[in-house]
């Protein structure tokens, strides 16, 4: 297993370390926000550094274009629902459950074309709207789960939750169009 991987393999252990921080009450909740904010933020950046490195190195695996969304998607997901379960007392703001559900739909959706084309030994790749979603996505948690809060905080993070759902819903109907032969009965 190459570096980038090993990375990606990485943030998919992190996603149960914040998941075990955020929901288990060691500590007391602005200590447990801070450490989740931070977990958050390494595992974010594993999602940048795989990346770079793969293509830097020329390490990039059909094992990594798997993984590597599939792992963003578990940090991303986890880290929405638990904003949720935690709801008014998020400092910086209540994120609408009804737009994680949307963002869920679409992460379904994608899910199940990667399924149907590695089904036909098409490995699907991650395309650059996908990349900026997840990104904005990853920015709007860390506004979320900042325990520091004022104004700009709170509206920061919910402006950034509604770009997240258009980016989400652009990305995935161009992840539809652009893979539309997947579809196609052989």
């Amino acid at each position: 297993m190459n570096i980038a991987n090993k990375l990606t393999t990485l943030r998919i252990i992190l996603v149960f370390v914040f998941m075990t921080v955020i929901w288990i009450p060691f500590f007391n909740f602005i200590t447990t926000l801070w450490i989740s904010l931070i977990i958050f933020i390494i595992a974010s950046f594993t999602d940048f550094l795989d990346g770079y490195l793969a293509r830097k190195l020329n390490l990039v695996t059909n094992l990594g274009k798997f993984m590597d969304p599939l792992a963003d998607k578990m940090l991303v997901c986890t880290a929405m629902i638990a904003l949720i379960d935690m709801g008014k007392s998020v400092p910086n703001g209540v994120l609408p459950a009804w737009i994680v559900v949307l963002i869920l739909l679409r992460e379904f959706m994608v899910s199940g074309v990667r399924l149907i084309a590695a089904g036909q030994n098409i490995i699907v790749s991650a395309n650059m709207l996908g990349k900026i979603k997840t990104v904005v996505q990853m920015i709007m948690i860390i506004f979320y789960l900042c325990p520091y809060t004022n104004d700009f905080m709170s509206t920061t993070a919910t402006i950034l939750a509604y770009c997240s759902l258009v980016l989400t819903i652009v990305s995935g109907v161009k992840y539809l169009v652009d893979n539309k032969e997947v579809f196609n009965e052989k």
